[in-house]
C-alpha cells in the first residue's frame, strides 16, 4: 500500500489525498515525525526538501505535489484527472501552477499571522487586509476561468478542480470566503458533495484544534517554519519585512535545505 507523509492542512498534500480518493487508491496516511526539525529519516531519505506531501510507493519515492499528481496519474490512469486534449490540460496545469504559487502564499501567510502569532496590532490588521484584497482578486480571477463550465475541468471533476479547493476552502476558514451565490461559491458547494473532497476537508478542519499551541512551540524553538520563493516573497510584499527579520534572529524559520 502507498504511504502518504502529509500534514491535513497543507493544501499540497490535500490535492494527492483527492487524487487518490478520486481513484479509488487506498493508502496509508502518515504524519512526518517531527515535521520541521528534521527528525523522521525515513521521511527525508527520499525527499531532501523536507516538505509534505512525499509519496512512497514501494521502491518510488517521490516529492513535489505536482511531480505526485503526475505519478498517480501515469500508475493508476483511471478515472483519469487531466482533460483529453493538450489545451485543455495546460489549462488545467496553469489553474494549478496559479494556486501552487500565488494564492497558497497568501493562505500560509494568513496562518502565519493567526495560528503562529508573527505579527499583531496595526501591522497583523494592514497585511490581513491586503491579504483579503489579493484573495479577492483571485476569486475574480477563478470566476472568468470557471464562466459557465460546471467544473474547472470541464464537463467532470478533475485536476484544476482538486488544485482550487483547498486553497479557497483554506482562505474560507480565515474568513475570505466567495461571495455568496456566485459561481465559485456554487462550485465550491459542489465539490464538498463529493466523497474525496469531504473527507479531505473534515480531516484538515480536525487539524485546526491541533494548532492551539503553535506558537508556543515555535517560540520555544521546537520547530521551524519553511520560508520559501513565494511564501517569502507575499510576507515582503504585504508589510512583513519585520516579521521575516525577527524570525530569522529568533532562529525560528527556516529555508529548503541545501542538497547532498
Amino acid at each position: 500500500m502507498p504511504i502518504l507523509y502529509e500534514h491535513p492542512l497543507s493544501p499540497y498534500a490535500q490535492k494527492v489525498k483527492i487524487s487518490l480518493r478520486e481513484k479509488g487508491i487506498e493508502f496509508e496516511s502518515r504524519p512526518p515525525a517531527g515535521l520541521g526539525t528534521g527528525a523522521d529519516s525515513d521521511f527525508l531519505r527520499g525527499n531532501p526538501r523536507g516538505e509534505v506531501p512525499f509519496l512512497r510507493d514501494g521502491d518510488a519515492a517521490i516529492f513535489d505535489s505536482t511531480v505526485i499528481l503526475e505519478y498517480i496519474e501515469d500508475r493508476w490512469p483511471s478515472p483519469p484527472m487531466l482533460p483529453q486534449t493538450p489545451v485543455e490540460r495546460a489549462r488545467a496545469r496553469q489553474i494549478e501552477e496559479v494556486m501552487d504559487t500565488h494564492y497558497e502564499a497568501i493562505n500560509w501567510g494568513l496562518g502565519e499571522l493567526n495560528y503562529f502569532e508573527r505579527a499583531e496590532g496595526e501591522l497583523k490588521a494592514t497585511m490581513e487586509k491586503r491579504a483579503g484584497k489579493q484573495i479577492a482578486g483571485l476569486h475574480d480571477w477563478l470566476e472568468r476561468r470557471l464562466g459557465n463550465r460546471t467544473w474547472f475541468n470541464g464537463e467532470t471533476f478533475g485536476w484544476a478542480d482538486l488544485c482550487v479547493f483547498p486553497h479557497v476552502n483554506g482562505s474560507t476558514r480565515f474568513g475570505f470566503e466567495p461571495k455568496l451565490g456566485s459561481a465559485l461559491s456554487d462550485w465550491r458547494s459542489r465539490a464538498m458533495r463529493r466523497d474525496s473532497v469531504a473527507r479531505t476537508a473534515t480531516e484538515a478542519v480536525s487539524a485546526i484544534s491541533n494548532m492551539e499551541n503553535v506558537a508556543a512551540a515555535i517560540e520555544a524553538g521546537l520547530f521551524k517554519r519553511e520560508y520559501r520563493d513565494h511564501r517569502l516573497e507575499w510576507m515582503i510584499k504585504s508589510g512583513g519585512l519585520d516579521v521575516v527579520l525577527d524570525g530569522l534572529k529568533r532562529d525560528n524559520i527556516r529555508f529548503t535545505p541545501d542538497f547532498g
